[in-house]
Parts: C-alpha cells; structure tokens; sequence
C-alpha cells in the first residue's frame, strides 16, 4: 500500500482554518464594547478609554466622523457604570489591606487614569499608611513578625529596600524596623484610629 504527499489527515479540508477578521467598528458596536467592558470590570474612566482606543486601533472605524471615545466614556459615567473616586477609593483600601503603601498606590492609580486629588484621596490617613506598613511586614515575615530582628546590616538594607518598592515612607519603614516589638507597633499604628474615624 503506497500513500501519496496529497493525502490529508481525517476531518481536515483546509478550508476554514483562518477566520475572518471582524468588522471595522461603528458607533453602536464601540458603545456595545463598552457596555461590555463594564459589565465585567470594576474599572475607570481611564482603563475604559485605553481599552475603546486600543480596540479601535486593532479593527478600524467604520463611519466618516471619528469616533468620539471621550463622549462615550462620559455618558458611561452618567450612567453610573464607572465612578472614578469610588473606584479609587477601593483600589486603595485594597492595596493597603494587601501591605502596599502610598507611593504603590498612587502609582497603580495614575496608571488607571485617575486625576490627581482622587488619588490623594485614595492614599488613605496617616493611621491607614501605619496599618499598612504592618500589613506589608506580616505578609512578607519581616521584623516584628519574624522570630527575631535582623541586625546584620545587608540584611536590613534588603529589608528597607523591600518596604520602599511597596511604597512605604522611609520613616514608616525605619519605624517599624526599630520598634522594640509588636505590641509598641501596634500601639503606634492605633494613635490616629479616632483621626481616621472623624474622616
């Protein structure tokens, strides 16, 4: 039995294997993206926008005027489908939560398009940035949290470079390097909790 090069592998014609592009966008298919986009994100203003601009560079636009994203994005948020301060807001309760400290913060929401005092706001008080620094030790198992304080000084230099790539103040971070133990710390991150209260 002898087997020719133009025999094809069960099922396969070849056809059909490359699927048709889809088509530019229009007005009505950019909103339904968009509609899309909310309905499954917590997202911003800003992460919509690049989103819409982003799907617009990938498939074109159909009609003679431009597409006009920024409108869009407006009328989302007349809608309520994006809040940008609430989105802020719980960005940054979220990321202190997980250890990460103001600069990481601002950081994450500038990259999400929030303006300026938004993100200031998100930032969270002086007792919250405490809290967090606190956070950031017992997730990563640094001083007070590890058995002992490290006092080899290479060690302590990692240590403090740790805590400022999450974003701590330098003094946050010495503080909580330096304290004597958990319960001084805990002591110190409680000073501004009726501070934080009256906000």
């Amino acid at each position: 039995m002898s087997f020719t090069s133009s025999a094809r592998a069960p099922g396969r014609t070849g056809r059909g294997s490359r699927r048709e592009p889809p088509p530019p966008l229009d007005a009505a298919a950019l909103d339904a993206l968009a509609l899309s986009y909310v309905a499954r994100f917590a997202t911003s203003s800003g992460k919509l926008t690049d989103y819409l601009k982003r799907k617009l560079r990938e498939r074109g636009w159909a009609e003679e005027a431009p597409a006009d994203v920024p409108a869009l994005v407006g009328r989302m948020a007349v809608r309520g489908y994006i809040d940008d301060a609430a989105y802020a807001s719980a960005k940054g309760e979220g990321l202190r939560r997980r250890g990460y400290g103001a600069r990481r913060i601002d950081s994450a929401l500038d990259h999400a398009g929030i303006a300026a005092p938004l993100r200031a706001a998100a930032r969270g008080s002086e007792g919250e940035r405490r809290r967090a620094v606190l956070a950031f030790a017992r997730r990563k198992r640094l001083w007070p949290y590890a058995g002992a304080r490290c006092l080899d000084p290479a060690t302590r230099r990692k240590h403090l470079a740790a805590f400022m790539r999450a974003g701590h103040g330098l003094d946050h971070a010495r503080r909580v390097m330096d304290a004597p133990n958990l319960e001084e710390l805990e002591e110190w991150a409680d000073d501004h909790a009726d501070d934080d209260d009256l906000d």
